[in-house]
C-alpha cells in the first residue's frame, strides 16, 4: 500500500483500532451501570447473559456489558482498573486475533475480559501458559475475578490423576500448558472407555506467549510412545566412524540449512565399514539415516548449547527459552546418536502410539486467539498457517526506551571482554544491567569473567520456573546484574527499583543476535516497560552463530588487512540494518521450512481427523451395531472383488476360494461354492453380508445384547488403537525417505499424499477385516457378565 493511501486512509490496524475506540466508549458507559451494581446483582448478569444467549442473541451483543462487568469485578477483587489499551487487547483476542502488547502492558490481566466473555456460553475456555508456574500464578491471581462473575476456575497440571482432570476440564475456564492440553486430548483419543476421557468439545483457546508456542514450538511433535524395538549397535558403529571423519574433508555442514553433505571419498569409507556396494540404495537407507544422524551429533549438536548431560542422560535444552526439556527426546533416532557419541547408555527405541504437533492441536479448536509482546515480524506465519491476524496494540504510556546501534567486534573473546567493561562502567554507577545470552554456555563463560572482574551477579539458566520469576523480577533493582538465557522468566514483569529510573532504568544486554528477530525484540523489551526509561544494545562478533552463516570470515579478513584487531569494534546504523537483513533472509528460510513441514503434516493430520472422528462415535455410539453390520458388509464387497474380478466371466471366478475365505475370516460354519453359483456380483455381495449378519445375530442372542455390545466396542477400539500405531510408524518410515523421489524427477510431497493415502485405505480395509474377525470367532461363555466378557 502506498504512503499516500496509508496517510488518507488509514491502514487497516489503525482502522480497527479506531473501531474499538468506539466500543471502548460503549463499555465505559455499561461500566458505570455495572460499578453501581452490589455484589449480588453482578454476579447474576452472567445468568442474564446465558439466557440472551440462548434467546438467540450473539455473542458479539454481549460485549460493552460482558467487558464492563469482568471489568468491575476486576476492580473490586484485585483493585485494579483495566486501561483503555487493554480493552482494546480484549477485544481483538475475542475476535480471534493476535494481540501484540509490549512487555509490561498488562496482557494476562486484559484477558480476563475476553475469557469470561466467552466463558458465559457454557463451553470451557482454556488459557494456554508457557509453563506450569505461570498456569498456577495466573488461575489463582485470576480466580477471585471470575468467583465474582460466578464462574468456576481450573488449572490442569501433569501427574493430575483421571478423577482430579475430569474435575478441572468441568470448569468454566482453565489454565495450563499447551503441552498438557495436547497430551490429554491424545490420551482422551486412546481411551477405551467413555468415563476415561476428561476434555470437553474445544472450544476457545487463549494462548499467552502465542509466538513461543505457535511459532517457536509448531513443529515440536507431542507423542504419547511405548516401548519399540531394541536398539542395536550400529548406533556405537556409526558413531565410531563419524568420530574419525573430517569435516571439510569428508563431509560439509551447509551453514544455513544444516544439512550434512557427504564427500566421494566418506561415501567409500561407509560403504567398506558396513560392507555394502552402495550406500544410497534403497536397502541400505537405514545405514545411511544411522550416520547423518551420527555425523549430525557429533558435529553439529553442541554440547552445553543444545543439550547437557545430566545424570549420563541426554537433556534438550530448549533453543529459544533455554530451559531444560526434561523427558523430551530428539526424534528420528537423533537422540541415541548423540546418546552414543557422549557415552551414555543408548535406550531403545520407542514406538509412537499418538503423537501431534502443536501447530495442528491448536487448530482443532473452535476459535484462537493469542497474546504476546512481539508478533508483527512472524504477521505471515500467523496468517498463513493459522488464518490469525495480527492486531498491534498502542502502549498505555509512550515508550521512551534506547535502542543504541550493534557493536561488532573481530573475534568472540574481544565482544565479551567489551560487555564486561559495560558491565563494570554500569554497576559502579548502581544502573542495574540484564544480559540476554543464547545458551548456558556463554552464560557461564560471561559468569566467570564477571567473577574475575569482581561484579557479584546472579546467573540464570531456566531450569526452575518459579525460581526464574522471582530472579528475574528482582533485575530492575539498583546494582542487580542479571545473566539469563534470552526466554528466562518470560511472563515476569520487572520493575525498576527506587531511583533507577533516574540512573537511565534497566540496561539490556544482548550477547549475540538471534536469528528471528523476535526473540531480540522480546529481549530488548524487558526494559522500558509502561513508559519507563531504559537502553538496550546488542554487542556482536564475526565469530558469532548468525554471522558465520552469512560469510563473516571475509568480512574480518578484510578487517584485518585495515588493521582491526580484537578490541576495535564497528558500529553503526548500517552494521544493524545489514544484521537485520541478514535475519530476514533466515525467518524467510525458516517460513518456507515451516510451510513445507506443515504440508506434509496436514496429510497425517487428515488422516488423524478421521480416525478420531470414527473413534469418537464408537466410543459414543449406544448401539454398535451398525457400525459391525457395515463393516460385515465392507469384508463381503472386499472379498468380491478379490475372487470375481468385474474384468471376468462369472465361469472364471474363484468361488471355491470366495467360499474358503468367508469361511475362515468372517463365519463360525460352513459355506458351500455351490450356494454361490449364479448369482452376479452385487448378489454375491448381499448374499455374503446376509449370512455373515445372521451368524452374527445368533452370537448375539447367545450371549445378549449387553455383552455383545461391550465386546465389540472393545474389540472395535483395541484394533483400530493397534492398526493406528502401524500405521504412524509406516508414515513416519515413507516421509524419511520421500526426499529420493527428488532423483526420479517427482514431488516428493505429491508422492507422500498419494501413498500415504493409499496406506491409509489399506489400513481401515485391515481394521475392517480384524474387527469382523475377531467379533465373530472369539470365544465367549454366555454365563459370564458383560463386564467380565471384556
Amino acid at each position: 500500500m502506498s504512503n499516500w493511501f496509508r496517510s488518507v486512509f488509514g491502514n487497516d490496524n489503525e482502522r480497527e483500532l479506531r473501531r474499538y475506540g468506539r466500543l471502548v466508549k460503549r463499555i465505559h458507559t455499561h461500566w458505570q451501570t455495572a460499578s453501581e451494581r452490589d455484589d449480588e446483582s453482578l454476579r447474576d448478569m452472567t445468568a442474564q447473559f446465558r439466557e440472551r444467549l440462548r434467546a438467540g442473541e450473539p455473542l458479539d451483543n454481549l460485549l460493552p456489558e460482558a467487558f464492563a462487568c469482568a471489568g468491575e469485578a476486576a476492580w473490586r477483587a484485585l483493585n485494579m482498573r483495566h486501561y483503555d489499551v487493554q480493552l482494546m487487547g480484549g477485544i481483538a483476542l475475542h475476535e480471534g486475533k493476535i494481540t501484540e502488547m509490549k512487555t509490561g502492558e498488562g496482557k494476562t490481566f486484559a484477558a480476563v475480559l475476553p475469557v469470561y466473555l466467552n466463558a458465559i456460553a457454557g463451553d470451557s475456555v482454556h488459557v494456554i501458559t508457557a509453563n506450569e508456574y505461570l498456569a498456577k500464578r495466573d488461575s489463582e491471581t485470576m480466580k477471585p475475578v471470575f468467583d465474582r462473575l460466578g464462574l468456576t476456575v481450573g488449572c490442569n497440571l501433569n501427574g493430575m490423576s483421571l478423577a482430579h482432570k475430569r474435575d478441572v476440564y468441568a470448569r468454566d475456564v482453565i489454565y495450563g500448558t499447551g503441552s498438557e492440553f495436547g497430551f490429554d486430548y491424545l490420551r482422551d483419543h486412546m481411551a477405551l472407555f467413555p468415563d476415561r476421557r476428561v476434555q470437553r468439545a474445544p472450544n476457545y483457546a487463549l494462548i499467552d506467549e502465542v509466538d513461543s508456542i505457535l511459532i517457536d514450538e509448531a513443529r515440536t511433535p507431542l507423542i504419547i510412545s511405548g516401548r519399540g524395538i531394541r536398539s542395536t549397535d550400529l548406533y556405537y558403529k556409526a558413531d565410531r566412524l563419524a568420530s574419525v571423519l573430517k569435516e571439510g574433508e569428508d563431509f560439509t555442514v551447509d551453514a544455513r540449512t544444516r544439512a550434512i553433505l557427504l564427500a566421494e571419498g566418506s561415501v567409500h569409507k561407509i560403504e567398506r565399514l558396513f560392507g555394502i556396494d552402495n550406500l544410497f540404495a534403497e536397502e541400505h537407507l537405514t545405514i545411511n539415516h544411522h550416520m547423518n544422524q551420527a555425523i549430525r551429533a557429533r558435529y553439529v549438536m553442541k554440547r552445553d548449547v543444545d543439550y547437557i548431560v545430566q545424570e549420563q542422560e541426554i537433556v534438550i535444552v530448549d533453543e529459544y527459552t533455554g530451559r531444560l526439556m526434561i523427558g523430551r527426546r530428539y526424534s528420528d533416532g537423533l537422540h541415541q546418536a548423540i546418546e552414543a557419541k557422549e557415552g551414555c547408555l543408548v535406550k531403545d527405541e520407542s514406538v509412537t502410539k499418538a503423537t501431534i504437533t502443536y501447530q495442528n492441536y491448536f487448530r482443532v479448536y473452535r476459535k484462537l486467539a493469542g497474546m504476546t509482546g512481539t508478533a508483527i515480524t512472524e504477521e505471515d506465519e500467523f496468517r498463513h498457517i493459522y488464518g490469525l491476524r495480527v492486531m498491534q496494540i498502542p502502549t498505555n504510556r509512550p515508550t521512551i526506551r534506547r535502542d543504541e546501534d550493534d557493536v561488532v567486534f573481530k573475534t568472540a573473546a574481544g565482544k565479551f571482554r567489551a560487555i564486561v567493561d559495560e558491565i563494570v562502567r554500569c554497576h559502579a554507577t548502581g544502573q542495574p544491567v540484564l544480559v540476554g545470552t543464547i545458551s548456558i554456555e556463554h552464560s557461564d563463560r560471561l559468569s566467570a569473567l564477571l567473577k574475575e572482574a569482581g561484579v557479584e551477579h546472579r546467573v540464570l539458566h531456566a531450569k526452575h520456573h518459579e525460581e526464574e520469576a522471582a530472579i528475574i523480577g528482582k533485575a530492575g533493582q539498583r546494582n542487580a546484574v542479571t545473566i539469563a538465557t534470552n526466554m528466562a522468566g518470560r511472563g515476569t514483569d520487572i520493575v525498576l527499583g527506587e531511583g533507577v529510573a533516574e540512573l537511565g532504568g534497566l540496561y539490556v544486554i544482548g550477547t549475540e543476535r538471534h536469528e528471528s528477530r523476535r526473540i531480540d525484540n522480546q529481549l530488548r523489551g524487558r526494559s522500558g516497560r509502561q513508559g519507563d526509561p531504559g537502553v538496550s544494545r546488542f554487542y556482536l562478533s564475526m565469530e558469532d552463530e548468525l554471522m558465520r552463516r552469512f560469510g563473516s570470515d571475509k568480512i574480518a579478513a578484510r578487517l584485518e588487512k585495515l588493521g582491526f584487531d580484537e578490541e576495535t569494534a564497528l558500529e553503526g546504523e548500517l552494521m544493524s540494518r545489514g544484521i537485520e537483513s541478514a535475519q530476514r533472509i533466515v525467518e524467510a528460510s525458516n517460513f518456507d521450512t515451516l510451510m513445507s513441514v506443515m504440508r506434509y503434516d496436514d496429510v497425517i493430520h487428515l488422516q488423524r481427523e478421521r480416525i478420531y472422528r470414527d473413534r469418537r462415535e464408537v466410543l459414543d455410539a449406544s448401539d454398535t451395531r451398525g457400525i459391525v453390520l457395515g463393516m460385515i458388509r465392507s469384508v463381503a464387497r472386499r472379498a468380491v472383488v478379490k475372487f470375481c474380478p468385474e474384468d471376468e466371466v462369472p465361469e472364471d471366478w474363484s468361488l471355491t476360494e470366495l467360499a474358503a475365505h468367508i469361511r475362515t475370516h468372517a463365519l463360525n460354519g460352513e459355506l458351500a461354492a455351490e450356494e454361490l453359483w449364479g448369482m452376479e456380483r452385487e448378489t454375491l455381495v448381499d448374499h455374503l453380508a446376509e449370512t455373515v449378519t445372521r451368524q452374527y445375530a445368533e452370537r448375539e442372542r447367545q450371549i445378549g445384547e449387553p455383552a455383545q455390545r461391550s465386546l465389540e466396542r472393545f474389540l472395535l477400539l483395541q484394533t483400530v488403537d493397534s492398526h493406528w500405531i502401524d500405521h504412524l510408524d509406516a508414515m513416519d518410515q515413507l516421509r524419511q525417505g520421500i526426499h529420493l523421489r527428488l532423483y526420479a524427477g517427482t514431488d516428493p510431497l505429491r508422492e507422500y499424499e498419494t501413498e500415504g493415502h493409499a496406506m491409509f485405505l489399506d489400513m481401515v480395509a485391515r481394521i475392517e477385516d480384524e474387527t469382523v474377525y475377531r467379533i465373530m470367532k472369539v470365544k465367549i461363555d454366555p454365563r459370564v457378565t458383560a463386564e467380565a466378557a471384556i
